[in-house]
Order: structure tokens, then C-alpha cells, then sequence
């Protein structure tokens, strides 16, 4: 089997399989089995279709709230294209290429399990624009969770008959006039094959999976670069003690506790005598607080694989059970709440960090106010921690939940909504803020542990330190801060650490 290519099948997806393939050039093929689930749905679909004239909601009627107007067999090709032409409402800033690139790739996924009757050559025309770089102009707004992310997947899925914008080879294009140059036809879509397109969760479901992979790091550098601070500021190891975390034995607590004692293991400043006999909280609890939010991660994460692998489409085909239902997969909730809870995690992940920041510029322990050697003539270190409070408070706005949200739609057909896509865009927001936090937070702490040579940390985090100053020096007197501040980004967004 070629290694390069990455075959869609039913086995199931992680988000090893998709991290990697968001980090290479691998391109996507449907295995054979996916091309008979396809082929197979599709074929009883079209056999029920000439052997009964029964309404079947959204295949032979209307949709939404016009569910009870039948159409005639004439006029479904043009039903569908309708469908996706006055559902492409999606409005807003416009998605990171690699979200598309996802939400490409999760409806191929879910397509080719065999229970939404497409063409095979729809499946395999949205796995060539994959596989040739034309992504879609798809943007924020517009999606109420439910039903699906209709009006995002619609502007997704218009390239596919030939409308609407896409990015080919670094240029926005005219999507028919990249579909001519490649020699592709439109897709004529069939009976029920827009309904498929446009209802699903890949919107909410995209942003959810690219936002916990910056997670996973997340929480991995909130460890090491916490360490750091501890360190800079002389903090205390034995919160961190094994005993304490095994009498209230949340799991991402213990974990966390042992990740510091590993971290600073060999530290010299933790083995000189301490003057002080207790540390501010944003230091003692940590294992406390980021560990709830590993634990935060861990669950969200368990949601989101599962509905990675699911069916979200309406109305869903059993061919071997002769039934076509009508139900709500499509519904957004689970995603919409743990896409609030994901937020709220990473918020309190920035929120300590902006108060150890703090701590380290406060003149405190023997560190220099601000961080610099002559404070006065040098503001040093005072602006960073501006930056890192405005989106700390940011955040905090961006964590009002978007699922206790409702408003209906369709002449009170879907009367109830997840609002999970202004969840998941939000949750993205959040996961980014916090990011950039960190890395400020980082910035002070190699800053801090400078002033405490020749003394040195452990020779984990001052290896740490010597591959980030390869990015950021010291600041020894005012300088262009921003920049350093953007390189300390870059240096997390791309480092591969391991605790």
C-alpha cells in the first residue's frame, strides 16, 4: 500500500491519522470497500425511488419547513442544486485553509460510510479537489448547528456544480473557470445528494479537531514553560509532591505533579535552600488547574473522535434493513457543549499563565522590576503583560457559552438549535489567544531565569531554553518587542517538545 496516500475507509479515524495528515503532502483515495458502501446505498436508493412514489422528506420534498411539498422526479436533480445555490449563505471572515482542507476530508469520510446515497463521483470529485489544492471559499458565519453546518457546507460544496470561489495554487478563483482548466465536468447532482452535502457536522466538526490538536500542545507547554517560571521565580517543588495529588486522585492533577517533578528533576535552583515557605496560587496549584484542564481535553477529545466517525447526515439509508430515516443526527449538541467546555479550559490555562507573567515582573524574590537591569530608563518586561491581560480578558468574553443559545429557524420546523458553529469558531479564537499567551509567558520566564545565573535549572528546561534562544535573545535594554513576541509564537506553534 502506498504510504503516501491515505485510504478512506470505514476502520475507524484518529487524531493521529488526521494530525498527520494535515503535517504532510499525503493525498486521499477511497478504498474499495468505501466504494462499495457508496455504490451500494446509492443503488438501493434509486431502486426505491422507481418502484414507489411515497414522499420521502428531503429525496422527493421539500426541506425544512417545506417538507410537505412533494416533488416530481423531473425536477430532483434541479431540487438539489437549488438546495446547495440558496443554502450558500455563509458570510464572515474567511476559515484557515487547513480547517477547509478538514472539512473536505471529514464529509469524504462520512460520505463513503454508506449510509447518505451519493454518487461515487461525487465522493471521488470532492477527494480530487483535495488532492489538487482547490479548497473552497468557506467563512465564519452562518451555521445554527443544526440541520447541520448548512450554510458553511454549502459554500464548501458550490465548486462541486460549478459555482462559487476557491483557491487554487495560492489564487482566488472563479471555481468554474478552475474547473474548466482541469477539464472536470459539474457534478449533476441526484436525488438526495445535496441534502447529504449540506447537512452534517463537518463545520463544528473541523474546527473542533484543528482546535484540540493546538490543545494537545497546549497543555503540554503550559507544563514545561510553567516549569520555567517556577524556576525564574524561585518557586517551591514540594506542592508538586507525589503524596499530596495521590489523596485527591483526579487524574490530570497526578499527571501534571509528575510532569514537574520529571521537568525540574537535576534543577539547582530547586536545590538550594528556600527563604520563603509558600507560593502565590498561580504557582502552588498548578497540578490543580492545569491538570482539570487535561482532564477537560481528554473528555472533549473523546466526544469529538467519536463523532469523527459518525453519520451526521439527514435522512440516513439502511439499505440492509430497507429503511430510510428522517432524524437529527445532524443536531450540533454534542459538539456545541464540549466545544464551551474546551473554551472555558484553555482560557483558565491563559489566565494562570498572565498571573505568573505578573509575578515574574513584580520585583519579587529578587528579580529586577520588570525584568530589566535598569528599570526606569527601560520599561523592560511592563507591556508584555498588558498584551497577555487584553486577551486573557478576551478570552473570557469569547467563553460565554454559544449552546445555552436558541433561536428556531425554518417557521419553527428546527425549533431548537446547538449554535455550535459560534462555538467552534470561538473555541478556535480561545485556542489561539492562549497560545500567544504562553509564549509570552515563556518570554518572561527565560527572561527571569537569567537573573539567577550562575545557577541553573534542570537540563531538560535549560535545553529548552537554548534551542528558543536560537529565536529570542535576551533583552538587555529596550527593544522592538513585538517581535520577539512573534518569534516566541512561531517558536511554540512549530516546536515538537515532549513531556
Amino acid at each position: 500500500m502506498n504510504e503516501n496516500i491515505h485510504f478512506i475507509s470505514p476502520d475507524k479515524l484518529t487524531f493521529e491519522i488526521i494530525d498527520e495528515l494535515l503535517a504532510t503532502n499525503k493525498k486521499l483515495a477511497l478504498s474499495d470497500k468505501a466504494k462499495e458502501l457508496v455504490v451500494g446505498c446509492k443503488q438501493y436508493l434509486d431502486n426505491k425511488l422507481a418502484e414507489s412514489e411515497a414522499p420521502i422528506y428531503g429525496i422527493n420534498t421539500g426541506f425544512g419547513a417545506l417538507c410537505n411539498h412533494k416533488i416530481s422526479k423531473d425536477d430532483l436533480s434541479k431540487l438539489q442544486e437549488n438546495l446547495v445555490i440558496s443554502h450558500s449563505c455563509n458570510v464572515g471572515p474567511e476559515l484557515p485553509k487547513d480547517v477547509i482542507r478538514l472539512m473536505m476530508f471529514l464529509k469524504a469520510h462520512a460520505l463513503s460510510l454508506g449510509k447518505s446515497a451519493v454518487q461515487l463521483k461525487t465522493v471521488e470529485r470532492i477527494v480530487e479537489m483535495y488532492n489538487e489544492d482547490i479548497i473552497p471559499i468557506v467563512c465564519e458565519q452562518g451555521s445554527l448547528g443544526a440541520s447541520g453546518d448548512l450554510a458553511p457546507l454549502a459554500r464548501l460544496f458550490l465548486p462541486l456544480i460549478g459555482y462559487g470561489e476557491v483557491y487554487y495554487k495560492g489564487v482566488k478563483r472563479e471555481a468554474a473557470e478552475v474547473l474548466a482548466e482541469k477539464g472536470w465536468e459539474p457534478i449533476r447532482l441526484e436525488a438526495k445528494e445535496g441534502l447529504a452535502l449540506l447537512n452534517g457536522t463537518q463545520f463544528m466538526l473541523a474546527h473542533a479537531i484543528y482546535t484540540l490538536l493546538k490543545s494537545f500542545k497546549i497543555v503540554k507547554y503550559a507544563d514545561i514553560i510553567g516549569a520555567l517560571s517556577l524556576d525564574g521565580f524561585n518557586g517551591l517543588i514540594s506542592p508538586f509532591r507525589d503524596e499530596l495529588h495521590q489523596i485527591r486522585p483526579h487524574k490530570g492533577q497526578i499527571e501534571t505533579a509528575s510532569n514537574f517533578r520529571s521537568l525540574l528533576t537535576g534543577s539547582q535552583l530547586q536545590a538550594q535552600e528556600k527563604q520563603h515557605v509558600q507560593d502565590p496560587y498561580s504557582f502552588r496549584c498548578i497540578p490543580q488547574v492545569h491538570g482539570a484542564v487535561k482532564d477537560t481535553v481528554r473528555y472533549v477529545a473523546s466526544v469529538v473522535e467519536t463523532e469523527m466517525n459518525s453519520v451526521t447526515d439527514n435522512p440516513t439509508v439502511f439499505p440492509e434493513e430497507d429503511l430510510i430515516v428522517s432524524g437529527g443526527n445532524f443536531h450540533g449538541e454534542p459538539l456545541a457543549l464540549v466545544l464551551d467546555f474546551l473554551s472555558i479550559g484553555l482560557a483558565e490555562i491563559a489566565s494562570i499563565s498572565e498571573r505568573r507573567v505578573y509575578r515574574l515582573i513584580s520585583g519579587e524574590r529578587g528579580l529586577p522590576a520588570f525584568l530589566v537591569a535598569n528599570p526606569g530608563l527601560n520599561s523592560g518586561f511592563m507591556i508584555p503583560q498588558y498584551s497577555a491581560a487584553s486577551m486573557v480578558s478576551q478570552n473570557k468574553q469569547l467563553c460565554t457559552p454559544s449552546s445555552v443559545d436558541s433561536i428556531p429557524s425554518s417557521n419553527e420546523q428546527e425549533d431548537h438549535v446547538s449554535m455550535g458553529g459560534n462555538g467552534a469558531t470561538k473555541a478556535l479564537k480561545v485556542a489561539n489567544n492562549t497560545m500567544k499567551v504562553l509564549a509570552i509567558e515563556l518570554y518572561n520566564a527565560a527572561q527571569a531565569l537569567e537573573f539567577r545565573r550562575p545557577m541553573q535549572t534542570s537540563p531538560f528546561l535549560e535545553e529548552f531554553v537554548a534551542q528558543y534562544r536560537h529565536s529570542v535573545l535576551f533583552v538587555k535594554e529596550d527593544t522592538l518587542m513585538y517581535k520577539d513576541i512573534e518569534s516566541s509564537i512561531e517558536f511554540l506553534e512549530n516546536g515538537k517538545f515532549i513531556v
